[in-house]
């Protein structure tokens, strides 16, 4: 059914970890290929003041820069040192960053490249975000510093031709690096970042991570009353949002607000949205390379992420977490926070309605008729916004109003054709 291959597009939750968010906020975002300079801005401008728990980064490590394709968004994964220094900023833009998102309760969390470097066909020279030399082919990258006696030989070096296979993503992609020296001990300064910045949450991305022979120790580098360890691997995310880049039509829209929608409502897991950047198709050679696509730049260098009066994002970047339905169901997910999963209503087809205890309810239309329809929502008697279709605004709603009875059944109708086909109401849009 239709309704539960979009469930399936749901990548996005982790698994059931104390996250370390500030009490109450309970999302995260994805600032995917942001500057932290515009991360700071939005953490202070906007995160904070729409409840959200914290920013998810794009790799802070230097990186090798790549022409061909022309700087794609994946070359972020292709670390040369553990210098704070890419095309998102430097070490005291990174240190600033997390500093002022800290001060208002919006926590970073690095996306980490470990166990890893560069692929061998990375080349060799000085073509790295900040300069420093590297020699792919001879797993020379003396920045860290790394020789060849510090990788799995024979092990993780191929190349990855099907990333439908997990044999090849999990075993081949990149450099693996083995129990060594620097890793062991802690001289790489990847792993004191975490000391050093203090603040710092740290996400791992634990790329080709199968023949790490110190991870025990790893955890040892990450202060324990500072920061959580969060494993996951990148490449394995592919089609869950992995990527960023994004250009959606009408009905795609329609599909991922509805999505990111019941993965807000839904109590499971740490839930973490996407914010990305437009792109236009892309063909070489009767390929489509979107793929490749980078963040809007110009000449190579990061476009800032500037706010319309409407409060979208221009200069290219989409920034999803803006939608209304996006930051409204984030807002509907911490004031839910900690009540059970309750009422669930489906029509046996794609059409399906849950509540979450006494203080709040979603109900969704993903059919190709109507739904009209009375549903026990668990709520108190009153009026209520939808904050679906509009806001809450001064004791007013600027979408549909939504009347609970004393019985707490509430009549939904919802046309197929809809924008957004789904209608939620919670205990602080009551009117």
């Amino acid at each position: 059914m239709k309704f539960f291959l979009l469930i399936s597009l749901i990548g996005f939750c982790w698994a059931q970890y104390d996250p370390q968010t500030q009490y109450g906020r309970t999302a995260i975002v994805h600032l995917f290929e942001w500057r932290w300079v515009d991360i700071a801005k939005e953490c202070e401008r906007y995160l904070a003041p729409k409840g959200f728990g914290g920013v998810q980064v794009s790799p802070p490590n230097e990186n090798i820069v790549v022409y061909n394709p022309s700087r794609p968004w994946w070359e972020r994964y292709q670390p040369i040192s553990y210098k704070i220094c890419t095309r998102s900023g430097n070490e005291d833009e990174f240190r600033d960053m997390v500093t002022r998102c800290n001060n208002v309760g919006v926590r970073i969390y690095v996306d980490a490249v470990i166990n890893h470097m560069c692929g061998a066909g990375g080349g060799a020279g000085t073509s790295s975000t900040c300069g420093s030399y590297y020699n792919a082919n001879n797993r020379e990258f003396p920045s860290v510093p790394y020789s060849a006696w510090d990788f799995n030989d024979g092990k993780c070096n191929g190349e990855i031709y099907n990333y439908n296979d997990a044999n090849q993503v999990i075993d081949l992609g990149g450099e693996a690096i083995k129990g060594s020296e620097y890793f062991g001990n802690g001289r790489v300064t990847e792993f004191k970042y975490g000391a050093k910045l203090g603040t710092v949450i740290r996400k791992w991305d634990g790329e080709k991570m199968s023949y790490l022979k110190n991870w025990g120790e790893g955890w040892g580098f990450v202060p324990s009353d500072r920061a959580l360890v969060f494993v996951d691997n990148h490449d394995n995310q592919r089609g869950h949002g992995a990527g960023g880049a994004s250009i959606l039509t009408f009905w795609d829209a329609r599909m991922y607000k509805m999505a990111v929608g019941f993965m807000l409502a839904h109590p499971y897991g740490f839930t973490r949205v996407m914010s990305s950047y437009r792109w236009t198709r892309n063909f070489q050679n009767g390929q489509d390379v979107n793929d490749w696509i980078g963040p809007p730049n110009n000449n190579g260098v990061t476009k800032e992420v500037t706010i319309n009066p409407d409060t979208t994002c221009g200069n290219d970047w989409v920034c999803e977490h803006r939608w209304r339905q996006i930051r409204n169901m984030v807002a509907f997910r911490n004031v839910v926070n900690g009540q059970p999963f309750s009422n669930w209503w489906d029509n046996g087809s794609n059409q399906v309605a849950f509540g979450r205890g006494n203080r709040g309810f979603i109900v969704f239309n993903n059919d190709d008729w109507s739904l009209s329809t009375t549903l026990q929502t668990g709520l108190p008697a009153g009026t209520y916004c939808d904050v679906i279709s509009g806001d809450k605004i001064d004791g007013n709603c600027t979408g549909i109003k939504v009347t609970v009875g004393s019985d707490g059944n509430a009549h939904f109708s919802i046309s197929n054709s809809a924008e957004d086909p789904f209608i939620a109401i919670h205990a602080e849009s009551k009117l």
